[in-house]
């Protein structure tokens, strides 16, 4: 019984314990250029985000940097110039039906700053058509509502491998929450996976589904009549793939007891390299992806179908 008692006094203990507010003082590092370049073949302006890092706890925008040189070079020697529209945000502006890139070509990123030349390099891939999307009902219980989702039907190239990012939006609005991020590795989840050539996989095609809960904790239906969703699917290259699930893994976080478990934080990966082995650091990624796409507007209940 002693034990017993001892037992529950020393989780009391350590559970008061965890109470205990820190305020931990970091040591403050030089300020790191960061680039942010996700180049695509939409017609839409193509945009760099330069900025610089900060401490760990400012809550504050990141400081942009202005005054750069960007430009991104087809390995044909077709030059883009980007030009600073504000301060940190270097713009590409389509003309025309012109748009960005063509499949299969490689391009180098140059940023020209104090000095500096940070370049990185990327293939645009090639990338399937979104075929259809469809409406399916999980019907309801005890428990929740009839959940009405959404499903993208796309089928994998078989000549290549190829990895995805792929994005969707709910009534014209991006579902960019850290466990929204959806990637792919042909039409399974990772390298290796022996999905070439085939429909994306069931938990791909239905990742599209944006879940919440309400006040009472009860799953809310992802999709109601009268909603739409569109579905992109950008191809992008092996190394964009690997930084996507890094980025994932430490944004993705379980938060509380669950840390303690969870992989540690730490750097991701970057495709971006100073010129001058010597020079000031770089984080950040570049890649260049073509897109297809695809949206529909769940009008009525008519539109779902057999899961």
């Amino acid at each position: 019984m002693k034990h017993i008692v001892y037992f529950f006094l020393l989780a009391s203990f350590v559970f008061y314990s965890c109470e205990d507010v820190i305020d931990p003082k970091l040591e403050r590092a030089e300020p790191v250029l960061v680039v942010d370049a996700w180049i695509n073949n939409l017609a839409d302006s193509q945009k760099v985000i330069l900025t610089r890092t900060q401490p760990y706890f400012d809550n504050v925008v990141p400081p942009a940097l202005s005054g750069a040189t960007v430009t991104i070079t087809d390995q044909n020697g077709t030059v883009f110039t980007f030009t600073e529209e504000k301060p940190g945000e270097y713009v590409w502006v389509p003309s025309g039906n012109n748009v960005f890139g063509a499949a299969g070509l490689t391009y180098t990123l140059s940023v020209q700053t104090g000095g500096e030349t940070f370049v990185a390099e990327s293939r645009m891939g090639q990338v399937p058509v979104v075929d259809s999307i469809t409406f399916f009902v999980q019907e309801g219980n005890q428990f929740f509502n009839d959940l009405y989702q959404a499903e993208f039907w796309a089928k994998d190239p078989v000549e290549t491998q190829d990895a995805y990012w792929i994005k969707f939006y709910k009534n014209g609005v991006h579902q960019n929450k850290p466990g929204e991020l959806i990637t792919a590795y042909d039409a399974g989840f990772s390298k290796g996976g022996n999905f070439n050539g085939i429909e994306f996989i069931p938990p791909i095609r239905r990742a599209i589904n944006p879940f919440d809960t309400d006040e009472n904790d009860a799953l809310i239906s992802p999709y109601q009549v009268g909603d739409s969703v569109s579905v992109q699917i950008h191809a992008i290259t092996e190394s964009a793939f690997n930084f996507l699930n890094e980025v994932s893994i430490q944004t993705d976080r379980p938060g509380g007891f669950g840390e303690l478990f969870s992989t540690p934080l730490a750097n991701v990966s970057t495709n971006i390299r100073n010129t001058n082995t010597n020079g000031s650091k770089v984080v950040g990624f570049f890649n260049v992806a073509s897109v297809s796409g695809l949206g529909r507007k769940f009008n009525s209940l008519d539109d779902v179908t057999e899961n």
